[in-house]
């Protein structure tokens, strides 16, 4: 029997970085409410200006969100050891949540594990957008596990935010 090799992927938002011209961003925004009100596939125009915007050259400067996930990113694959690790995006920047998983799965990973940095109810990336990919990608990968680190326990985020309430508490 083959060992199970681990994969883990981030998923932030992503972010629209500095100098983006806002059409763009207007013109996809208007495209794909109009593709979610038809529930049809997304039109040639939609994927040709996402994929210019996620693919946007960024900096920190530029794109000072992007900087801060991978920040978090380098810090959770410390704590997690031997794992293989990705990042992704929901919108706006590079790359998808299906080309992370893509290229765990080339790396050999068996089993996949996604956790996103949006940790309250109610949001359609994280409650919506996340479990359709996953539940689109398991057909293209029926020998690996995909499962998604949802819902958070809110708890643990109400004593993550105390904590940080007390830090900065005099």
């Amino acid at each position: 029997m083959m060992a199970t090799k681990r994969g883990v992927i981030l998923v932030g938002h992503g972010g629209i970085p500095k100098g983006c011209p806002s059409e763009l961003v207007s013109k996809l925004k208007r495209l794909e409410g109009q593709r979610r009100a038809t529930n049809m596939p997304m039109s040639a125009e939609e994927l040709e200006l996402d994929t210019r915007i996620r693919q946007m050259p960024r900096t920190p400067e530029t794109d000072p969100y992007q900087a801060g996930l991978e920040s978090v990113a380098t810090q959770l694959k410390a704590s997690l050891g031997n794992v293989l690790f990705a990042i992704a995006y929901n919108e706006f920047c590079a790359p998808t949540l299906e080309a992370s998983v893509e290229e765990l799965v080339k790396k050999g990973a068996t089993s996949i594990t996604v956790v996103t940095t949006m940790v309250t109810p109610g949001g359609s990336h994280s409650e919506v957008e996340i479990p359709e990919i996953l539940d689109q990608l398991r057909p293209q990968y029926p020998g690996v596990a995909l499962r998604y680190a949802w819902p958070f326990d809110l708890k643990l985020v109400a004593d993550t935010f105390a904590e940080q309430v007390n830090r900065f508490s005099s």
